[in-house]
């Protein structure tokens, strides 16, 4: 895939998750409005409910003063009866229904007047007669209340009270909780009576930390039916947990959406990586078939010319030629044979097949005897190795050719990657009971977006020129999985243009 199809594609795909994106942050959005405007509409509802109620209260409270033929002041009501009536033995009551309209009217469909007697059991029948005899005269009173409609005189002289005569807290508190319930809230509230008269609010009565900040604060006039028509007088509510509330609700719904979104969002950026890393890896790829080639194609064509000039006779066969050509044939098949043992090597060590032999033995031994076989390569660059072994002996327990080889690996990529004259230095010591090996020179360096890819099977850091260094980028990452196999560690600080250091840490024998 080319570069510009691969970013067409991408665009093409972000283009896509961005719309989807979009429209599900619509449809959350708007199921949050259409959430928050059923509480709004449901809260509105029950205050204009509880504001018809204590109409309905007052008109009672007119009602029984009519009855009675006194001012509501004087009425004295008789034992038994509650202007605000409450079920139970003994008492009366009077029940109302009450419909709220779309347009947010109210009407009143019927009202019922019931008068409970005491208790009638185990009275004697004289008794029994003159309590029928009261209920009687009780029910023709009540027809006689229905019927006068002289109450309004006496709901006009109700009317003309302060706010806080008119409403009774304890009664207020009761409708409030019920209207609240009856519209499936349960949450809890704050609420106020509040008075404009004097050209700004001013709460009456209410909870006494009624403090709404920046809550949504829901308001309701009271008595929209006075004679005088409606005073200032507000009802006014709030909930401290609304916000919370309306998340809880519209998340039920909408968290399914999130949740798929966010592994749609996931997987796209996972898609991604993926190309990326597939089309790195064919870069790499190719740069290795493009080294591998022309790496096994030096020492074919050097074994091929040597063949050839000893087969055509072009050169004088004496010993000491033929000796000479053999020598180069020899070395260059040796050359060949050990670049395709690496390529088969880390085959065998990815497929599992490789088997490590460990034992214990001494890493300063097994340093010195490096040293001493690499040194010779060093100093045909006019370079130095230096040695820094430490007292004693460092045992650790592990395969010593693999380690053997990684050594031999880090010093060959030390002489590769170093200047005209390489100087590099080898050391050991133990550190917090690890053993610690490291090999430090003074080469070109790695840059610092290249060191976590190093290890890498086939890559290479970037040079000027692609085959100025030999080898198929195998080198390190054989390294990594060798000191990984033994539960070791590998760190690389380099300095770009001053040198680079690789320090093994090898863990105590008893862990």
């Amino acid at each position: 895939m080319s570069r510009r199809m691969l970013i067409t594609l991408i665009v093409v795909m972000a283009a896509v998750l961005s719309g989807l994106i979009f429209v599900q942050t619509s449809m959350i959005k708007s199921a949050s409005d259409i959430r928050e405007e059923q509480f709004n509409r449901s809260v509105k509802n029950a205050l204009l409910l509880v504001s018809a109620q204590l109409n309905q209260l007052e008109e009672r409270e007119a009602r029984v003063s009519a009855q009675l033929q006194k001012s509501p002041v004087e009425t004295v009501v008789p034992e038994g009866f509650n202007v605000f009536p409450r079920n139970g033995k003994g008492s009366s009551s009077l029940s109302f229904g009450l419909r709220i309209t779309d347009q947010g009217s109210s009407s009143f469909i019927q009202g019922e007047y019931r008068i409970n007697i005491l208790d009638t059991t185990g009275l004697s029948s004289d008794s029994l007669a003159i309590s029928q005899l009261f209920q009687l005269q009780q029910k023709t009173r009540r027809e006689l209340w229905l019927r006068n409609d002289s109450w309004k005189t006496y709901k006009i002289f109700l009317e003309g009270r302060p706010i806080e005569e008119r409403i009774d807290p304890i009664v207020l508190d009761q409708l409030i909780k019920s209207a609240i319930e009856e519209a499936g809230i349960n949450m809890d509230f704050k609420y106020a009576i509040k008075n404009a008269n004097i050209g700004h609010e001013k709460i009456v009565f209410g909870n006494i930390d009624y403090k709404p900040g920046r809550q949504k604060e829901f308001f309701q006039r009271l008595f929209l039916s006075d004679f005088d028509g409606p005073r200032p007088n507000y009802l006014n509510i709030y909930f401290p947990k609304r916000t919370g509330y309306l998340l809880k609700q519209t998340g039920l719904s909408i968290i399914p959406t999130i949740i798929l979104t966010a592994f749609l969002i996931g997987i796209f950026v996972y898609t991604i990586m993926i190309i990326f890393k597939q089309k790195k890896l064919s870069n790499i790829i190719n740069d290795f078939i493009n080294n591998m080639t022309h790496e096994l194609k030096t020492p074919i064509s050097t074994i091929s010319l040597a063949s050839q000039m000893l087969q055509d006779g072009s050169i004088t066969n004496t010993p000491t030629m033929i000796a000479h050509v053999s020598k180069v044939i020899n070395e260059e098949s040796k050359r060949l044979a050990f670049q395709v043992e690496k390529v088969l090597q880390m085959a065998v060590f990815n497929e599992g097949r490789l088997k490590f032999k460990m034992k214990e033995f001494d890493v300063n031994k097994m340093i010195n005897t490096v040293v001493s076989n690499f040194e010779l390569k060093v100093k045909s660059k006019n370079g130095k190795l230096d040695a820094s072994i430490s007292e004693g002996s460092l045992i650790i327990k592990g395969d010593e050719v693999h380690i053997t080889n990684v050594i031999f690996n880090l010093l060959d990529n030390a002489v590769k990657y170093s200047k005209e004259n390489p100087e590099i230095k080898v050391a050991t010591e133990k550190i917090n009971g690890n053993v610690v090996i490291s090999i430090s020179d003074n080469g070109i360096g790695i840059p610092k977006e290249h060191r976590t890819q190093i290890f890498d099977r086939f890559y290479r850091v970037p040079t000027r020129n692609v085959h100025n260094v030999k080898g198929f980028g195998l080198g390190l990452s054989y390294v990594k999985k060798i000191i990984d196999s033994h539960d070791a560690k590998i760190k690389v600080e380099s300095v770009l243009n001053k040198g680079t250091k690789f320090s093994i840490l090898f863990p105590p024998i008893n862990n």
